[in-house]
């Protein structure tokens, strides 16, 4: 086979070489260095791979017919002959196919099917440094599949990886490869003049700067097509049509805009993609990141940057995931440059200083490391892995989204646990084999067995893709009529409901597939939309609060900023949620997105899964008594409650304990610095005497067994005054036997008899325990005192006869003899009547006066 020279080909006989002996092998190679397209084809005939078939997996829909149409166009044929593609809604693959490219959810699903990949010689894995959780996952399963089946293969030779990129980190990659050999491919990447623009602010609006910029660039390059990268759709639209204003203001008849973003038909992406029409003709495409890697876009040589990127990010603590704008990484950088680069010298205007650039992160976060793990650990689990830790992984799930994903699947009724194991229930089963997220996998299972097979499928396309309406209409039972044709969409609907209702067409026949029995009746019209949506979203069913706005089930608040009819309702069921960072509105919290309104009685019957059955004995801060009911509550919402008149002793003394351990001890007992004594005196021993088995008496131990201790003298307490009246003394005494109680005494008194006759409190708070005494009574005393049978010296604050430290010692005999006659000196003159003796050893101790001496 002949094909057009591409830089790549330079390197191919060392790949193949590489191949042939060994099992996983690394490309680099830059932008436009032709690796898509050229690899799989010169690869097709090698001896090593025996007739069998390569996938390729590519990131991108676009980018993965575009690939499977080049290569097929190269070989003089169509997609479907030997070159095929197989992506959701759309699949061209013949009975002679060998090169089959497709996206990384289809191998995800071939490799659940048949976890050899028997017939498969090869996956190569494209665009590897993108990491979606898709590619990390269809990885760790592919090296998995090969250890538990690559003897089992037949004659066939062991599945082959390859791994393709243009910058990647290979640091992870080399250790679960086992450190394979990089084939480098240096490219023929044309020189790109980077241009940067004045420093980017937080919060500026990127909309107005790229518009600038791009007008900038048409006029510096009259001659060339430009791509501009924007975060989403959205400013994709404004920037649009700011430069359709511009353009005929300034009568420029030769610039036509192409958007191309995700939400789009092929047809539509394909003329961002397509050369322009007429000669003369040059075009402005206005680009997610789905134009960044892995698809040459005809006529580019000018790239404008905003240096922003548009990323799903799950939230672990609100358990929902939200679209986020985030800066791009140097290597996401390089690559969308490179696109300025590929048929000629170029120029890259990035919107941010060159000092900025130098901060920006190396390469991309992992989407393993940000996402919903709810759809992998389904399909972990059908695998039957339980532990993600027996795959190898770049970077492991992290343990906090897993357990939250398994709590999802959970509460779908999608997992059980049998003999400490996590498994699939029969519901789960079923769920997994509908290839979606398994939120939509049990929302679609509810609706065929209600009947509404039609309207579930339909609502889980909608669900699926990017919703095209938040800002029209929050209401999904508009989504619903618009979808089933019982209201005329609007022109820029089309699109997305052609997509919407080809997927639900496939959803049938999915659903058709697992035979699934029809076992609810009564439901209507109107509840249809909420009830589907309450099944995919339980955690988001929501009631009105009084105050304005919505209280949803997982504890979380959101508003419904609008005139729509749907916030008249008293509960909803919500799909979509969104932040509000960066609104000139501030105090609005969350926003719903999408919604249908949800019939309560619904959790009488079909949603009574949702409902769980609570009594609830509670302190009433306010009113300071006990509140005891019986609560049905869907999450954190209370739907129905019952007062109980009598409240259990255990439920009583359960409420109380909870509280005195959040509000601590000294706040509602009555406790006292004797107390506190009494517990240092405790700790003391705890820590020197072995002998017995001292409790722990620190207050995060007396909170700890608070139960063993004080409970059985909480019965009486009805109101907050019952708790000044327990008598703490005793109580803390009976923690301990008599033998201790004496113990305590002897080894630990509270007070010490001085040689002045006086007993002074010993203050154990401290470490170690301090006796404060006045000077004169020690006189004589030339031993430090202790306690604890002498394992414990105490520190004397010999006090002035105002009360005041003189000095602070552990060394009684030493201070009589050097430091007592500088503080005799000092102190003689202002206490004149008390005595200061020469020789404080031979002294009487006292606590009078020379006269009263």
């Amino acid at each position: 086979m002949a094909f057009p020279h591409y830089p790549v080909e330079d390197c191919l006989d060392e790949l193949s070489r590489q191949l042939a002996v060994c099992s996983d092998v690394v490309l680099q190679a830059p932008p436009g260095a032709g690796k898509t397209t050229l690899v799989p084809l010169a690869l097709l005939d090698q001896p090593w791979l025996a007739r069998q078939k390569i996938l390729v997996l590519e990131p991108r829909r676009i980018a993965a017919r575009s690939a499977a149409y080049r290569m097929a166009q190269l070989l003089g044929e169509k997609p479907g002959q030997t070159v095929g593609y197989r992506m959701r809604l759309d699949t061209k693959v013949g009975r002679d196919t060998r090169i089959e490219v497709i996206t990384e959810g289809i191998l995800t699903r071939m490799l659940q099917q048949d976890p050899a990949l028997e017939g498969v010689g090869l996956v190569i894995f494209d665009e590897f440094h993108e990491r979606s959780l898709d590619s990390d996952l269809a990885l760790a399963l592919c090296l998995k599949g090969r250890e538990l089946f690559g003897d089992d293969r037949g004659n066939a030779t062991s599945l082959k990886l390859l791994v393709m990129s243009a910058t990647l980190d290979n640091t992870g990659l080399a250790r679960v490869l086992g450190d394979p050999p990089v084939v480098t491919s240096d490219g023929r990447m044309h020189p790109v003049d980077i241009i940067y623009g004045a420093a980017a602010q937080t919060g500026e609006v990127i909309v107005e700067r790229i518009v600038k910029t791009i007008r900038q660039a048409l006029l510096d390059n009259p001659d060339s097509s430009i791509l501009a990268f924007l975060p989403g759709q959205g400013e994709i639209h404004r920037v649009a049509d700011a430069l359709d204003e511009w353009l005929v203001e300034r009568k420029i008849r030769d610039v036509q805009l192409r958007p191309l973003y995700g939400n789009l038909t092929l047809a539509e992406q394909q003329q961002a993609i397509a050369p322009c029409g007429q000669p003369g003709e040059r075009k402005v495409v206005l680009a997610t990141n789905i134009a960044e890697t892995s698809l040459t876009i005809d006529g580019i040589d000018v790239v404008v940057d905003s240096g922003l990127a548009r990323e799903p990010g799950f939230n672990p603590s609100t358990g929902m995931t939200a679209l986020q704008t985030v800066k791009i990484s140097r290597s996401s950088s390089t690559q969308r440059a490179g696109r300025a680069g590929r048929l000629r010298p170029g120029r890259c205007y990035r919107l941010w200083s060159g000092q900025q650039q130098q901060k920006l992160a190396e390469h991309s976060t992992a989407e393993i490391l940000q996402a919903d793990l709810a759809p992998l650990a389904m399909q972990l689990l059908q695998w039957g892995i339980e532990d993600p830790g027996d795959l190898a992984w770049i970077d492991p799930p992290p343990a906090g989204p897993w357990a939250q994903a398994l709590d999802l699947l959970a509460a779908l009724g999608a997992v059980e646990r049998k003999q400490s194991v996590t498994v699939l229930t029969k519901h789960g089963e079923a769920m997994a084999g509908l290839p979606t997220h398994p939120r939509l996998a049990h929302m679609l299972i509810r609706g065929a067995e209600s009947g509404h097979t039609d309207e579930a499928a339909l609502l889980a396309s909608a669900l699926s893709e990017r919703d095209p309406m938040t800002r029209e209409n929050p209401d999904m039972a508009h989504r619903l009529d618009l979808l089933m044709g019982r209201s005329q969409p609007p022109r820029h609907l089309q699109g997305w409901l052609q997509r919407s209702r080809q997927l639900a067409r496939q959803f049938e026949q999915q659903l058709a597939k697992i035979r699934i029995e029809r076992r609810i009746t009564a439901l209507s019209a109107e509840q249809l939309p909420g009830y589907l949506v309450a099944c995919a979203y339980p955690e988001r069913i929501a009631r009105q609060r009084h105050s304005g706005g919505y209280q949803l089930a997982n504890g979380g608040s959101a508003n419904l900023v609008g005139e729509y009819s749907l916030g008249r309702k008293r509960w909803l069921a919500v799909a979509e949620i969104s932040g509000t960072s960066g609104t000139r509105q501030p105090g609005r919290g969350n926003l719903i997105r999408s919604a249908a309104e949800l019939d309560e009685s619904l959790f009488d019957n079909l949603l009574a899964e949702q409902v769980r059955q609570d009594s609830i004995v509670e302190w009433d801060h306010k009113a300071g008594r006990f509140i005891a009911e019986k609560r049905a509550l869907i999450g954190e919402l209370i739907w129905q409650r019952e007062k109980l008149d009598k409240v259990p002793a255990d439920s009583r003394r359960s409420s109380l304990i909870a509280l005195i351990r959040k509000d601590g001890l000294h706040k509602l007992l009555n406790w006292s610095e004797a107390q506190d004594q009494w517990c240092a005196r405790v700790r003391l021993l705890r820590e020197h005497d072995d002998s017995q088995n001292w409790p722990d008496t620190s207050e995060a131990g007396l909170l700890e067994t608070l139960a063993d201790w004080l409970g059985p003298y909480l019965d009486p307490i009805t109101t907050i005054q019952g708790f000044k009246k327990l008598n703490l003394e005793s109580i803390l005494q009976a923690m301990l036997s008599w033998e201790q109680q004496k113990r305590l005494e002897e080894l630990v008194p509270p007070r010490m008899l001085v040689p002045s006759g006086s007993r002074h409190k010993i203050d154990y708070s401290q470490s170690p325990p301090v006796l404060a005494v006045k000077l004169q009574e020690m006189f004589g005393c030339e031993t430090t005192p202790t306690v604890c049978a002498g394992r414990v010296a105490l520190v004397v604050h010999l006090l002035s006869p105002a009360g005041r430290p003189l000095q602070v010692t552990q060394d009684l005999a030493g201070f009589w003899r050097s430091s007592y006659h500088d503080v005799k000196k000092d102190m003689k003159g202002r206490y004149p009547k008390h005595p200061w003796p020469e020789d404080p050893l031979v002294a009487i101790p006292t606590r009078r006066v020379k006269r009263r001496v």
